[in-house]
């Protein structure tokens, strides 16, 4: 029952869920189109802007001198990651949707998350404010560098941004960012206190993002286009991507002789992807007909990762109890 309790679905993700099923059902059609695509856009800089507000200055500098460790997390997240989706585009290209497999690299090219990294580098004993200073580092490059590199490698006909799409991504989710961020003198205090009622908001956006998305997917025909095969292929895929970056960035934190804490911090802030970011980008980057496909990757890794580090986390806890009682 423990373990049951520890890989079961999150809320969210079932959230998640029975909102893929109701657009499924109940897409959006005629005039509810555009009423529903501005309160969209509202939602997702109003996320950002949040985003911004809770991002602590002090919170970076007080892990920002273990440069090393950061350093390698951003390699996983924007090298690592990218490299093993391009391998992917090219192995997988006779075998899945091509949304998908274009979907799957979009998941390499966003940033980690930042809640459940260091909630997980917490539980397992870890150095928790590199894990703050890290991940948080890692959203803030990924608003500009995400939209760079999808630009750059998935730039093909009917695929990839041009400089308007760039100009949006700028107006609808830096801008609201770097605001809300100087507003945390006036708004600081206040997040703090109402973290619980913001994690609605965060979640609430997602939910209006994945059901706007997917409804004008359905639409244009999504879950006609998909087969069973292509969703076990896709399953099958994104368990190999996170096993691979697991055991890469902890063969390679070790290998560099990074402490224990260290080490922790690395693996989970260099193996995860934001769905908070992602989804967003994708509505601002991609035509609205393709968004369904291109986050479906990036909704099942979200959950794969979750689960999986959930239980390492447990792991590195009790290994770390055992250290200390041998000491």
């Amino acid at each position: 029952m423990s373990l049951l309790s520890r890989v079961r679905p999150d809320s969210f993700t079932l959230a998640l869920v029975a909102t893929v099923v109701l657009a499924t059902l109940l897409p959006l059609r005629g005039p509810a189109v555009p009423l529903f695509a501005a309160v969209t856009h509202a939602a997702i800089a109003l996320l950002f802007f949040l985003h911004g507000a809770r991002l602590s200055r002090s919170a970076i500098l007080q892990g920002a001198a273990n440069w090393r460790l950061h350093l390698v997390v951003m390699a996983s997240t924007f090298v690592l990651f990218p490299l093993l989706g391009l391998g992917l585009r090219w192995v997988l290209r006779d075998w899945l949707a091509p949304n998908l497999v274009l979907g799957l690299l979009f998941l390499c090219l966003l940033p980690s998350t930042v809640q459940s990294s260091i909630a997980f580098t917490s539980i397992a004993g870890g150095n928790v404010a590199a894990a703050v200073c890290s991940a948080s580092a890692s959203n803030l490059l990924g608003v500009v560098l995400t939209p760079v590199l999808v630009g750059l490698l998935l730039n093909q006909r009917g695929g990839g941004i041009s400089g308007q799409a760039v100009g949006v991504i700028f107006a609808q989710l830096f801008v609201p960012f770097v605001a809300g961020h100087l507003s945390r003198p006036w708004l600081g205090a206040w997040v703090g206190r109402h973290r619980a009622a913001l994690g609605l908001v965060d979640r609430g956006s997602i939910l209006l993002v994945v059901y706007t998305a997917f409804s004008e997917a359905v639409v244009h025909g999504l879950w006609s286009q998909l087969s069973g095969r292509d969703l076990l292929v896709l399953g099958l895929v994104s368990g190999a991507l996170l096993a691979a970056v697991l055991a890469l960035t902890t063969w390679g934190s070790r290998g560099l002789g990074f402490s224990r804490e260290d080490e922790i911090a690395i693996v989970f802030c260099g193996s995860k992807k934001s769905l908070a970011s992602g989804v967003p980008m994708a509505s601002v980057l991609f035509a609205p007909a393709t968004v369904g496909a291109m986050v479906l990757p990036l909704m099942l890794f979200h959950q794969l990762q979750l689960m999986v580090c959930a239980v390492l986390a447990r792991r590195y806890a009790l290994g770390s109890g055992h250290s200390q009682a041998e000491r």
